[in-house]
């Protein structure tokens, strides 16, 4: 797995700051059997008094390595009832980000998926029924009418209501994002 310098630093340090190494909590994780990424983060913090940031990184590095997934696929969650006919939006999207390179992970959270390569460079969210939204991490770069500032995790946005918005204009930003992170 390819990692930044500071989570390669926090993976050699769980065995130090969490007195165990990684194999022994996939393990533990494994026979804890939850469902959700939340309830092992919780669960590690609670039961084991590992750290936030640690408790993540495991779990993180848990469901990358092939432990339990959610039982709900987290973008058939988002893209059901009301906000179903944005399923398409979405789908042209992550089309987009994947044409970018072969590094680009797209990663499912409950409310949005995060497009990552080194770095999360873009952050895919249905906030309605009628738009999809586009973080996009273009720290210096001057807003527009259509890429407007956000704040957070993302510097910029993008709503998206329709198909052929996933325009020229668009997967440049996308791909400005993506060059950053590398």
């Amino acid at each position: 797995m390819d990692v930044d310098a500071a989570t390669q630093t926090m993976i050699d340090n769980i065995p130090a700051r969490t007195g165990r190494p990684l194999d022994e909590w996939f393990a533990l994780l494994a026979a804890a059997d939850l469902d959700a990424h939340g309830r092992s983060v919780a669960w590690l913090k609670s039961e084991h008094q590992v750290s936030h940031g640690f408790a993540n990184l495991i779990v993180t590095l848990f469901r990358r390595a092939g432990g339990p997934a959610p039982t709900v696929d987290p973008v058939d969650a988002q893209y059901s009832g009301a906000k179903a006919a944005l399923r398409p939006l979405y789908d042209r999207l992550v089309e987009a980000a994947r044409s970018l390179g072969d590094d680009v992970e797209v990663a499912p959270k409950k409310t949005g998926v995060s497009l990552r390569r080194a770095k999360q460079f873009a952050l895919v969210e249905a906030p309605s029924r009628s738009r999809v939204q586009v973080g996009l991490n273009l720290r210096g770069k001057p807003p527009t009418e259509r890429l407007r500032d956000a704040s957070g995790m993302c510097t910029h946005r993008v709503d998206v209501t329709a198909v052929d918005e996933v325009d020229d204009e668009l997967v440049g930003w996308l791909r400005e994002a993506y060059d950053r992170a590398g």
